[in-house]
């Protein structure tokens, strides 16, 4: 009976000990996480010192359109207008232009939140706020920026349609949804653009799956997708991945048509591969456009794993900034590129050809047919 009693007081003390020592190491954790703090971001030269250099009188502009991607008198006005037409606002540490720098950066290097804390000497807390304010603030200038406006007419053409994949990040239970065509998980966005590469319109967050027939369909047939219906008489340059109704004119189809296909093979020969050559010759401006976009705002080819609406979001601002720039009357080194080179940006892809076949040949209209016609007749009598 005394060793079981003995036993019980050995029992009770080897409790007591682990408790004390559990205690103990909560104290010390406890002191080292919130008394007893080293401060992490301690470089002196800080994001705002930096940016303040980047965006001087005397500094080279250069190293403004590396950093920010646009140039210097693009970026004070962009900063303005965020800040008089669209309520953005600084707060007590830190300035406005240095939350558009933080955003700027971000999406042109598409670089995470751990490497713009160190950058900028912010905490992620201030990084991932700031980049929120400024992205809602650039959302909300796209619903002025991109719509149409100043209509350009290429005869009766007022520009064209396509589709892009940007990288998604999505959860494990959602992806198969937006496995796209490449086998990687995406968001199918349609665009409409001018002859001089400005977005009219963006119908961002389809599942990569998704085919561009369907999302053209919806666009076209909802009212609250407020799609840029042509005028009567006016038309948009399709491929052979979209219907044709009336309002949409589209190559001939099993004729040659890419232009890497002209460019590496002999001259066209009839009418039809002479319309062809001229369809995809104009209908390249969108893929300049989104050759630019893509170019210039890398997180559109590096997602980080934001919530999936961000994402959404962030190809609009992308877009916004896009149309931005374009405006501004400023000579930009990407789009300088994309007006010298036709094939910049240009891509031949063979799934969406193969099934707008089928998706096209379910009904031709007679309109659209007689006007390639006539167009391809009056190319070829040239």
């Amino acid at each position: 009976m005394d060793d079981s009693h003995s036993r019980e007081n050995h029992e009770q003390e080897e409790n007591e000990l682990w408790d004390l020592i559990l205690v103990t190491r909560a104290a010390i954790l406890y002191q080292a996480t919130n008394l007893c703090k080293q401060p992490c971001m301690t470089l002196t030269y800080t994001g705002y010192v930096w940016l303040k250099e980047l965006i001087g009188e005397d500094a080279n502009p250069i190293r403004c359109y590396n950093m920010f991607r646009m140039h210097k008198i693009v970026f004070d006005n962009l900063t303005h207008d965020l800040v008089t037409r669209y309520g953005l606002q600084g707060s007590r540490n830190t300035d406005v232009r240095e939350m558009v720098g933080m955003f700027l950066h971000i999406l042109g290097h598409g670089i995470g939140n751990r490497l713009a804390q160190e950058h900028f000497q912010r905490s992620g807390e201030t990084i991932s706020r700031h980049f929120n304010l400024v992205l809602d603030k650039v959302c909300d200038m796209g619903k002025d920026l991109i719509q149409p406006t100043n209509p350009q007419y290429r005869k009766d053409c007022i520009g064209a349609i396509d589709g892009t994949h940007i990288p998604a990040v999505v959860p494990k239970y959602d992806q198969i949804h937006f496995i796209g065509r490449k086998g990687t998980t995406t968001q199918n966005v349609l665009g409409i653009c001018k002859f001089n590469m400005e977005f009219v319109y963006v119908w961002a967050g389809w599942e990569g799956q998704a085919h561009d027939t369907r999302i053209f369909y919806e666009a076209i047939g909802r009212r609250d997708a407020n799609f840029p219906h042509p005028p009567p008489g006016k038309y948009y340059l399709v491929d052979a991945g979209y219907p044709n109704p009336t309002g949409y004119l589209e190559p001939y189809k099993e004729v040659r048509y890419h232009l890497p296909k002209f460019q590496e093979g002999p001259s066209p020969t009839g009418y039809q591969e002479v319309f062809n050559r001229a369809h995809s010759s104009l209908r390249s401006t969108i893929e300049r456009a989104f050759g630019v976009l893509k170019q210039k705002w890398r997180i559109l080819t590096h997602m980080p794993s934001y919530p999936y609406e961000k994402q959404v979001q962030i190809v609009v601002a992308a877009m916004t900034l896009h149309n931005y720039i374009r405006r501004n009357n400023v000579t930009d080194t990407d789009f300088e590129q994309a007006e010298l080179d036709p094939d910049y940006g240009y891509s031949v892809d063979h799934d969406d050809a193969n099934e707008g076949v089928g998706a096209s040949n379910l009904y031709t209209y007679p309109d659209m047919a007689f006007l390639c016609d006539e167009i391809a007749i009056s190319l070829q009598s040239r």
